[in-house]
């Protein structure tokens, strides 16, 4: 999830001071486990570091793109794994993943029934991905834009394709972002085969502006708070518009919840890691409530674990949709690469 704020460009690597391990004899923890993730993911400072002095093992976070872009790296990298766990994977690109191999079989043994919801079918990824955030994804509104144009906001996908709205969107692509995929399965949740293509064809002849990612999207081209741009509609988060909070309390954005497509981020332990139960733990931390309790302020995504909380107040603002697009993950799966051909030839001529 897909979810997002703050962009990891390069390999961070989270180390406790002053611990240094020898290198692990056959069948021990390892001094350190690499963590591949998509870009948008981030925790607190010294959020990992609880994972070493529980273990003493370091943690190096390596970004590896969109989520989309993740799955590719990961795909192609089967043979000399990137890394031993993986965090980013979605419901949009899972059984992607599970056909290719990539994944190891675990999921964490503290996934309790209360979050049976968030866990995949079993052929779809049910026995390698252990839910760890989850988020609507949505079309955001700067409000602020809006009033001082004197425009009505947009309030349904319907309304995008109104002349009135001409050149305001800005999207991730949904060949290389899973925002950009679960906004198009949201597309095919509202019009079905039969409408969705001419859906976009509408859109692109109102000026859509398509990006290769969410950051793109979100913080150069939008025109909120946080962002340099001037199109005051993006495709984000429902939980987005808290990271916009003024110091005064105003909220200047807000999402779209007729618009929504509900996506949920998972971790895995990568297929050929040398050291599978180490990586084991990592998963189990990132379920843990040390890191679930850590998300909403981090990633701006709600936490799957029922034994997390939310920051004060938090969930006033981050809203839910009451009747979210959703598409199972076995038609996802039959359809996904003919959907996203489809997709390009229309957004991507």
């Amino acid at each position: 999830m897909q979810k997002k704020y703050a962009v990891i460009a390069a390999i961070a690597v989270i180390t406790l001071a002053g611990c240094s391990s020898p290198a692990p004899a056959p069948g021990s923890d390892p001094a350190k486990l690499v963590l591949v993730t998509h870009d948008s993911f981030a925790l607190s400072d010294g959020v990992l570091a609880e994972f070493t002095e529980q273990t003493g093992i370091e943690v190096e976070v390596q970004a590896a793109g969109d989520a989309g872009e993740l799955v590719n790296k990961l795909v192609l990298t089967k043979d000399s794994p990137l890394g031993d766990v993986v965090f980013g994977i979605d419901n949009t690109f899972a059984s992607r993943a599970v056909k290719e191999g990539v994944l190891a079989d675990y999921v964490s043994g503290d996934v309790t029934p209360a979050e049976d919801p968030y866990l995949l079918p079993a052929d779809q990824g049910g026995a390698q991905l252990t839910p760890i955030d989850n988020g609507d994804v949505c079309i955001n509104v700067d409000h602020e834009w809006f009033a001082e144009a004197g425009i009505a906001e947009p309030v349904s996908l319907e309304d995008l394709t109104d002349p009135k709205y001409k050149d305001l969107l800005v999207v991730p692509a949904a060949t290389s972002s899973s925002p950009g995929l679960a906004f198009l399965l949201a597309t095919i949740a509202a019009f079905d085969d039969a409408g969705w293509q001419d859906y976009w064809a509408s859109l692109v002849d109102n000026g859509v502006k398509i990006d290769a990612g969410w950051s793109d999207a979100y913080y150069v081209d939008f025109s909120g708070p946080s962002s340099e741009g001037d199109r005051p509609l993006v495709v984000s988060y429902a939980s987005s518009p808290p990271f916009e909070v003024q110091e005064d309390g105003t909220v200047p954005t807000g999402a779209l919840l007729d618009t929504c497509f509900r996506q949920t981020e998972y971790a895995g332990v990568i297929a050929g890691t040398e050291y599978p139960e180490a990586a084991g733990k990592l998963v189990d931390f990132l379920f843990s409530t040390t890191v679930q309790n850590d998300i909403p302020e981090s990633m701006y995504v709600f936490p799957v674990n029922a034994a997390a909380t939310l920051p004060e107040g938090w969930a006033e603002i981050a809203k839910v949709a009451e009747n979210p697009y959703v598409i199972s993950p076995a038609e996802i799966d039959a359809n996904r690469e003919t959907w996203l051909a489809e997709w390009a030839a229309i957004a991507t001529p």
